[in-house]
């Protein structure tokens, strides 16, 4: 097995070594798997636990105070799975893979999601806040009406495209340390993303990653995994296009830098993506940093 996981592409991290420790523990969980869709929900099950990455517990807090959970995962035979704006839910991979195996179905939200969840013996009703999440949330003054209140409230938090601090500075923004993971077995892939979204977007909100295409995508020749400013990679599909570029017979990493490249000049705005291909793994993204790990046995 041979996988590959990314912790988020933003800022630099102040503390990367505990991070890359988590990541790379998630890499050699992954390799362990049976198979390839095993391994990319055991890898994300191990980084959603971890605070550190925003990614189940310590996830980013919508306007209303709570943390909503995505997730996405496909396999190279192109069957899909997805969950979003689930409340509660830190293992949402694990959601997406019940999605994928266990429903006619590639998208399911929200309550739902999260009955689903339950359903299947993944725990819900979790605690995803820690207390340095829940008391930046408390200090920025949080609105208490309706949506029109708390688009009023995000205008200056949430920003949009590059400046993803809005009238903050960057040091205030919150990190977007998505997590996503491929893995191959050499003969099937499999590409998985998860997310607590970004902080201080409207309640409801869901962004690129439990989209297929944008968050992850996955065929024969290989699967990516992104992270970065939601919006734009749903803009422009960006795991879609660098898989694209594997099918066309790139390498892994040519075809992340391609994509990234194109993204970049297209929308103007920050992302990253992991690709694994036949032969190689391969990483890019244009922010300031983006931790990966590589696995394989």
């Amino acid at each position: 097995m041979r996988v590959i996981a990314h912790g988020g592409a933003g800022g630099r991290p102040d503390e990367p070594a505990p991070r890359q420790a988590t990541l790379d523990e998630a890499t050699r969980r992954g390799v362990d798997a049976d198979t390839p869709l095993d391994a990319v929900e055991t890898a994300l099950g191990v980084l959603e636990s971890d605070p550190r990455f925003n990614a189940g517990v310590g996830g980013a807090v919508q306007s209303d105070g709570v943390v909503r959970t995505d997730a996405g995962v496909m396999t190279s035979d192109r069957e899909i799975g997805a969950a979003c704006s689930m409340s509660g839910v830190e293992r949402a991979a694990s959601v997406a893979r019940v999605v994928h195996s266990e429903t006619p179905h590639v998208f399911v939200s929200g309550e739902h999601a999260v009955d689903l969840a339950s359903e299947f013996g993944i725990e819900t009703d979790v605690d995803l806040l820690t207390d340095e999440t829940r008391e930046g949330y408390e200090e920025e003054d949080p609105p208490r009406g309706g949506p029109r209140e708390h688009l009023d409230w995000l205008a200056t938090r949430f920003g949009s495209g590059d400046d993803q601090a809005g009238e903050r500075s960057k040091d205030e923004a919150p990190d977007h340390d998505t997590v996503g993971t491929v893995a191959t077995d050499g003969e099937t892939f499999a590409a998985a993303t998860s997310t607590g979204g970004r902080s201080f977007a409207l309640a409801g909100r869901v962004g690129d990653v439990p989209q297929v295409g944008s968050g992850f995508f996955c065929t024969a020749a290989g699967g990516a995994s992104a992270t970065g400013a939601g919006e734009d990679i749903a803009r422009v599909t960006l795991s879609r296009r660098a898989v694209g570029y594997l099918d066309d017979g790139l390498g892994a990493q040519a075809a992340a830098e391609r994509a990234i490249d194109e993204f970049e000049d297209i929308t103007g705005s920050g992302a990253g993506v992991i690709v694994l291909g036949e032969d190689e793994a391969g990483s890019a993204f244009n922010t300031d940093g983006m931790q990966t790990s590589i696995g394989y046995k």
